[in-house]
């Protein structure tokens, strides 16, 4: 079994401190690809997520750093809601699953990898993409790479 991406996620070097997130957002839309950007507006950005459970894993993030909803002012509240909606057409639009799990993790306890700043996970899903690999390896089979799978949503995301 080989599962390369867990290596880069287990040796990340966290020490720097800093938000992945906060980073994010100042990204230049030339390095959206390399940083895996979708999207950027004046409240929210929308990334895949750099170690998936599926293909096309996204994270829909407020671009003001909060941890919860009530860090949220009202407006940045209703632009992330209003995101998710939009993020969920283009990834039914682009990717075709059969259903989609859409969550938000509050806490490190609750499964929060970044607890610090509040964001939703997208997970497309498909008949039989779950199986034994993640049961008896802690290995995910993807079926894409995650340049190809930026690739295939970054069109339904220019607008």
């Amino acid at each position: 079994m080989w599962a390369p991406w867990r290596m880069e996620y287990i040796l990340a070097d966290t020490s720097a401190g800093g938000c992945l997130f906060c980073d994010l957002r100042a990204t230049p839309r030339a390095a959206w690809r390399e940083k895996l950007v979708l999207a950027v507006d004046e409240y929210v950005l929308v990334c895949l997520n750099r170690y998936p459970f599926a293909a096309g894993h996204l994270l829909v993030v407020p671009r003001r750093h909060a941890g919860d909803f009530a860090g949220l002012e009202a407006a940045e509240y209703d632009a992330l809601m209003r995101a998710l909606r939009t993020t969920l057409a283009r990834l039914r639009e682009a990717m075709r699953p059969e259903g989609v799990n859409l969550g938000f993790n509050l806490g490190k306890v609750a499964g929060a990898g970044i607890a610090e700043h509040l964001h939703a996970h997208l997970v497309p899903r498909w008949g039989g993409d779950t199986n034994f690999m993640p049961v008896l390896a802690d290995v995910r089979v993807m079926p894409e790479y995650l340049d190809a799978t930026w690739e295939r949503l970054a069109p339904h995301f220019d607008a």
